[in-house]
């Protein structure tokens, strides 16, 4: 028992969900509970957000100048929009968040921040997304603003759903239809329905492999995961989402684009995906977020390939 004490207390760090990261502990303390109810301070969720959504842009625009200014876009409006699913999140979760070692110092849930305030804070929000949209299409805000039940239905969904993951796929995949809604008029063509649901397989897999992080905590609260469901067949599990994701990937893209650049990085982002399925250990909850966050390089395989496509 003494032998595993320091493996305890290093694997479930209730401070960081509050601990404030590179430069933004150097913003005024008033400051410090927003940014972390916002998750500012830790960036791997947008980036996950904006990343499917890039793929569209880099591979389909009309020019790289288009590309680029678009990326722009979308990564601010990621990051935005990210920001005010944390909020929803932990609006309706601070009852539960009190109960778990990892968020229990999160800003509502310590009292850091009023409900109040976190709705206010998120009005904020929701007004500089809607100022971003202002850029985009009219049919854009119509596709951007559809997500908004899945944003809102994700807390609920983990107290009623064993597969919860699957509400957060189809939300973190929405990147796809907003950014074809930009580049199409009309019906996007079906490659992009593939690549959409590849992406949503994606999602499911990766943060099957978040949730092993509070799978002790989630039974003892009652809040559902994939990650609970599958129980000892998590690892196959897992390597099945990959698997299809890849093949949908592949699918969806030679739809799109025929035999390109593109190939090169989706077999790349497979193998790197396969190389995850390996090496998930329910024992080893620090393992599963080194691999959850690695998936942000999985993303960038495969935009890399599609920008180079638009070069070559």
């Amino acid at each position: 028992m003494t032998e595993k004490a320091p493996q305890q207390k290093k694997t479930q760090p209730s401070a960081s969900d509050i601990r404030m990261q590179r430069g933004w502990r150097y913003l005024p303390r008033a400051m410090h509970p927003y940014i972390s109810l916002a998750r500012l301070d830790r960036p791997i969720g947008w980036w996950l957000l904006l990343l499917p959504g890039w793929w569209i842009i880099a591979g389909y625009s009309p020019n790289l100048e288009t590309a680029f200014f678009l990326m722009a876009i979308f990564m601010i409006g990621a990051i935005i929009m990210r920001a005010a699913g944390c909020v929803i999140n932990d609006l309706w979760d601070r009852n539960i968040d009190k109960q778990v070692a990892r968020t229990k110092d999160r800003p509502l849930a310590s009292g850091e921040i009023t409900p109040f305030r976190a709705v206010a804070f998120l009005v904020f929000l929701t007004v500089l997304g809607l100022g971003l949209l202002v850029q985009l299409p009219l049919r854009t805000w119509i596709v951007g603003a559809s997500a908004a039940p899945l944003i809102i239905l994700y807390p609920l969904a983990k107290r009623v759903f064993g597969f919860p993951q699957l509400v957060l796929g189809l939300t973190f995949s929405w990147g796809i239809p907003v950014a074809a809604s930009i580049l199409w008029a009309g019906m996007p063509p079906f490659g992009l329905f593939l690549v959409y649901a590849g992406t949503v397989f994606w999602v499911i897999g990766y943060d099957t492999i978040y949730a092993i992080q509070d799978m002790p905590d989630d039974r003892a609260t009652g809040v559902k995961s994939s990650a609970l469901t599958l129980g000892a067949r998590l690892k196959a599990g897992v390597a099945l989402f990959y698997g299809a994701a890849t093949a949908c990937w592949v699918l969806g893209f030679y739809s799109l684009s025929g035999p390109d650049i593109w190939l090169f990085g989706v077999l790349a982002a497979g193998v790197h995906l396969g190389r995850q399925a390996l090496q998930i250990d329910i024992a080893a909850p620090d393992t599963a977020l080194r691999l959850f966050t690695s998936n942000r390089d999985t993303g960038l395989l495969v935009t890399a390939a599609l920008l180079a496509q638009q070069v070559i």
